[in-house]
């Protein structure tokens, strides 16, 4: 299964390049990290109303994981939560 975790911006301290290295190693030393980055400036498409996303998520990243504990384990020593922030979780389903 594929995932999308959006990282909110909330924490209540503030992390370290050294959080983010030592997290990415992690990440990526399960095989399930499949990339991920801040977000930057952002433009309106279309005709609708859309909730300014960008003014709470900073950023973005992607999992493949078979097995979804096993990635919410990981996920409880990502700097954001960590720090006393959240990240959001997010199936994507194969079409």
């Amino acid at each position: 299964m594929q995932y999308l975790l959006l990282i909110h911006d909330n924490v209540t301290s503030a992390s370290t390049d050294s959080d983010w290295a030592d997290f990415i190693a992690k990440a990526k030393e399960t095989g399930m990290f499949r990339g991920g980055s801040e977000l930057g400036p952002r433009v309106i498409i279309g005709p609708g109303r859309a909730v300014p996303t960008s003014e709470h998520i900073g950023g973005f990243m992607r999992f493949d994981a078979d097995d979804k504990l096993r990635l919410l384990e990981l996920l409880q020593s990502h700097p954001i939560v960590v720090h006393g922030g959240t990240v959001e979780l997010i199936e994507m389903p194969e079409s």
